[in-house]
């Protein structure tokens, strides 16, 4: 019993640490271009004017992304729906 108890506990801190190490990871810089970019998305396109927000599920998911740290997958997403908009892109750090 206990053989089989320390090896699902090995199993579980295996499994714990491959997470962590794929776990997105993102620079400050990243972080803070990925907040700036979701607050002008919700500021000026996350609101269709009949009380819903977030009606472009591409972009909640990117702000989502960012919100999570996950910035290699938020900021493109975010860049194209600005420019797309017409947005000029803040500059980043």
């Amino acid at each position: 019993m206990r053989a089989k108890l320390s090896i699902a506990i090995g199993l579980c801190l295996s499994l714990t640490a491959e997470a962590q190490a794929q776990a997105p990871t993102s620079s400050k810089d990243d972080m803070a271009y990925c907040a700036e970019l979701s607050a002008l998305y919700r500021r000026y396109l996350g609101n269709t004017g009949e009380g819903r927000t977030f009606p472009d599920v591409a972009a909640a998911n990117a702000i989502s992304d960012c919100e999570r740290g996950n910035t290699a997958a938020g900021i493109p997403v975010l860049e194209k729906k600005l420019r797309d908009a017409r947005f000029t892109l803040p500059k980043r750090s």
